[in-house]
């Protein structure tokens, strides 16, 4: 375990981001939800000793005990361009030791890869924010422009004691602040035979829901047909088997027509869903964002095997476009039918930011400079980010997390997976690229 008193120097043998990103993993920031977590308050006092250690005044909140956030200013050198907001999350969702072959929060180092719980989601992102800042501000230098740099907690369950509560109760933090740039963006693709980066313009919405079914308690032996679990069973059946019809926002037409010209094709002869197969792994989370989405997460009925509950419940996760919140849950309630409650657990925005302009255009010449040849591919993120929460104060979000990652790396399968592990050389080369947007733009 890293200790969250003193800063750990750099190994010999790893770059900094690495180490820096290693030392993060192993603090166990697990986030269960349901205002369940660990480790953050042990995070957050580690970066911000990192963030004081470059001369800068981070402040720490810790809205409830433990769950702590950090935020900083840095200073640059053109006080007449907006800032721009740099985060990222501390907590990372829960990991069965079990299912792993390495210890989930060991920062093992293995095969030329850092290993854990948080490697892509997202210590890494984390270190390499840290790492670039130090390499600017140590070189005697300063951002273009100034940042507002935040570590948030709770990110992963919806950010309500994180970014959310700061958004809330501090938004004076973000003055000026017109862009932002996080996660889950950056990360490379191959297409055709050729390497692009997916630049994350958009989310979709999130809207978290509770399914409750109620029917008659009885003896397990009786002939009991207003059965709760029987109905809630039936109800996520149908919804879970829906199949949502395909909707093309503005920002996945631009995507599928830049998968085409890459392959040389006419994206109106090929169909979306054959378009995001050709970006490989990555389709597992482009074809995702071609549609709504509703999964059944969690099923929860009875406490005894001869005892017939009256009342059952289930988490359903559904993800829909932008703009499109009202019109799915009308949906989702003929689909289920009436004898079943929706309740809503938690609820957010899609967002949909330009695909162009100053912004696209420098993480673009910063990729260029250390990946030469290779294209930037707008995308719209099927998950959520806490540019979510940004959002509320008129911030335009991104994710550009940059990692230049071999081929046949299943790097979406990552995200929330087993075995989670991102490229050393990967962290360096972010940490290079990431450097040069923040001096150049």
């Amino acid at each position: 375990m890293a200790e969250s008193s003193a800063v750990q120097q750099p190994t010999t043998e790893l770059d900094e981001t690495a180490v820096i990103a290693r030392d993060l993993i192993r603090f166990d920031t697990t986030n269960y939800g349901e205002g369940r977590a660990k480790g953050e308050r042990e995070a957050a006092e580690y970066v911000e000793a990192r963030l004081a250690a470059l001369g800068l005044a981070p402040q720490l909140f810790e809205p409830e005990p433990r769950r702590a956030s950090v935020v900083a200013r840095v200073p640059g050198r053109n006080p007449d361009k907006p800032a721009l907001v740099l985060h990222g999350h501390l907590d990372v969702v829960p990991a069965d030791p079990r299912n792993w072959s390495v210890d989930p929060f060991a920062g093992e180092v293995r095969d030329g890869m850092l290993w854990g719980r948080g490697a892509v989601d997202m210590k890494d992102m984390d270190a390499m924010i840290l790492t670039a800042l130090g390499d600017i501000i140590g070189s005697g230098s300063l951002p273009e422009r100034e940042l507002v740099v935040a570590f948030f907690a709770d990110e992963e369950a919806g950010g309500g004691v994180g970014a959310s509560w700061l958004v809330d109760r501090h938004p004076e933090l973000f003055d000026g602040a017109t862009e932002a740039i996080s996660e889950v963006g950056g990360y490379s693709i191959t297409v055709g035979g050729e390497r692009a980066y997916l630049l994350q313009t958009g989310e979709k919405s999130l809207i978290w829901v509770r399914l409750v079914a109620h029917g008659v308690a009885a003896h397990g032996s009786r002939l009991i047909r207003d059965n709760a679990v029987t109905k809630l069973a039936e109800a996520i059946a149908r919804l879970g088997r829906t199949e949502w019809p395909l909707h093309l926002t503005d920002t996945t037409r631009e995507l599928l027509a830049a998968i085409a010209d890459t392959l040389g094709v006419d994206p109106a002869r090929v169909a979306p869903d054959e378009l995001a197969v050709a970006t490989g792994s990555a389709s597992g989370f482009i074809t995702a964002t071609l549609r709504t989405t509703t999964n059944p997460t969690k099923l929860d009925a009875g406490y005894k095997h001869n005892v017939i509950p009256d009342r059952a419940e289930a988490l359903v996760d559904i993800r829909t476009l932008p703009g499109e919140e009202d019109a799915v849950l009308a949906e989702v309630r003929e689909i289920i039918g009436d004898d079943i409650e929706i309740e809503f657990v938690h609820r957010d925005v899609g967002l949909e930011s330009s695909t162009s302009g100053p912004l696209v255009d420098a993480v673009t010449r910063s990729l260029a400079t250390h990946d030469p040849g290779a294209r930037v591919f707008p995308y719209l993120l099927s998950g959520g980010t806490d540019n979510k929460s940004l959002s509320r104060l008129g911030i335009a979000g991104y994710g550009f997390s940059p990692l230049r990652l071999p081929a046949d790396l299943d790097f979406p399968a990552m995200f929330h997976g087993v075995d989670e592990r991102v490229p050393l050389d990967a962290l360096s080369f972010g940490r290079r690229v990431l450097t040069d947007l923040l001096l150049d733009y």
